[in-house]
């Protein structure tokens, strides 16, 4: 299993998140995440947000702590790292300028 996740440092709606990924399948990020109870809801592209009260429980599962930038690394590497649209995206033959 390469379930990997990153501290709880990420602020929105008033808590604190981590990211929760794979570097082998989303198939295992799912059931990885629907054994901890996480909901459908909670996936974005390549990975799911966590709530930091949930970060204990991920390890207690078996998530392996890991710093961000080594997360982002893996996944890159894996191939599963799916990058939000308008972000690094460049023109091109098939992708006008100014669209994302």
């Amino acid at each position: 299993m390469a379930i990997m996740i990153d501290r709880p440092v990420w602020p929105g709606r008033g808590r604190r998140w981590s990211h929760l990924c794979s570097d082998v399948s989303y198939d295992e990020l799912h059931e990885f995440a629907r054994r901890l109870g996480v909901p459908a809801r909670g996936f974005e592209r390549d990975h799911y947000d966590l709530p930091a009260d949930l970060y204990d429980a991920a390890l207690a599962l078996g998530a392996e702590p890991v710093p961000s930038q080594q997360l982002l690394r893996r996944l890159s590497a894996a191939g599963l790292r799916r990058r939000k649209r308008g972000r690094g995206i460049t023109a091109g033959p098939d992708r006008p300028a100014g669209r994302g």
